[in-house]
């Protein structure tokens, strides 16, 4: 099974024109063009299937001030009724005051089955006390927090919230809850991030928007670790599926190691 743990949709409500540029420039030619045709649902799955994903998580992003608007409402359509996709909210707490509460009714009666939170993009510290009611509310949903942590050259982002060591608290206030790591602390803190993977049960690394071939590097002793690390593509922004998934296949891993990164880690938390 080969599973993306993160993916956004190409056509976003609202879109920062300083994001636009900065994708553009991933793509020779085309940009438009492609991200238009990959927001039909069918097609996306059908590009999904070409490139050898099962099965993708499609993130809702409320970050109106830094990167743009995608809302719960067009990720819910999206993925509804189509097999390959799976939903996750995003529930900010600078739009909502029920937040727990916002988390149950989107699970329960919207078919979400993750939530994704953007700390550096909405500016608040991920163990704020304002939060617990939403793990709470995750928890008790057994569903899993995906959180955007590490670097990112979009403007207005502030990374003092997204240090990993925030989610310490978290993790011990909350043993049954799921916390993943998008992008496993890129930047400035891999090590902290791997330390908090190792060190809790609940907490994991996800390795979206990072070179396979630098894994190593930033993770010298994954191989020790492949039960909590999971593969993210951050399609559009990051294009070749396939081709990252290759390279992590030819990493210095045990074969069962690298089937759990690519596919079995994510389905455990999915309960797939």
């Amino acid at each position: 099974m080969r599973i993306d743990f993160h993916v956004h949709m190409g056509v976003y409500t609202f879109h920062n024109p300083s994001v636009t540029e900065w994708m553009k420039e991933s793509y020779p030619e085309g940009y438009e063009e492609y991200i238009r045709k990959y927001d039909d649902p069918g097609a996306f799955e059908e590009l999904l299937a070409a490139e050898g994903v099962d099965y993708a998580c499609v993130l809702a992003e409320l970050s109106n001030a830094t990167t743009g608007l995608c809302t719960n409402e067009q990720v819910r359509d999206f993925c509804r009724g189509r097999r390959r996709l799976i939903p996750f909210c995003d529930i900010s707490p600078n739009l909502y005051t029920d937040l727990g509460g916002e988390l149950r009714r989107k699970v329960e009666d919207e078919g979400f089955r993750g939530v994704k939170l953007y700390p550096s993009y909405q500016h608040y510290y991920p163990n704020e006390q304002r939060m617990y009611p939403l793990y709470q509310a995750a928890q008790d949903l057994g569903i899993p927090v995906l959180f955007h942590i590490g670097s990112s050259v979009f403007r207005g982002t502030r990374m003092k919230y997204c240090d990993p060591l925030h989610l310490d608290d978290v993790a011990v206030d909350f043993p049954d809850l799921n916390l993943v790591m998008a992008h496993a602390g890129r930047g400035f803190w891999y090590d902290r991030a791997f330390f908090l993977a190792k060190l809790h049960g609940n907490v994991f690394l996800e390795i979206s928007g990072l070179p396979p071939s630098k894994l190593m590097t930033y993770f010298p002793e994954l191989g020790r670790l492949t039960e909590k690390v999971i593969f993210g593509s951050d399609w559009p922004g990051m294009r070749w599926i396939r081709r990252n998934m290759e390279a992590i296949g030819k990493l210095p891993l045990p074969a069962d190691g690298i089937e759990r990164i690519l596919g079995g880690n994510a389905a455990r938390l999915l309960r797939l």
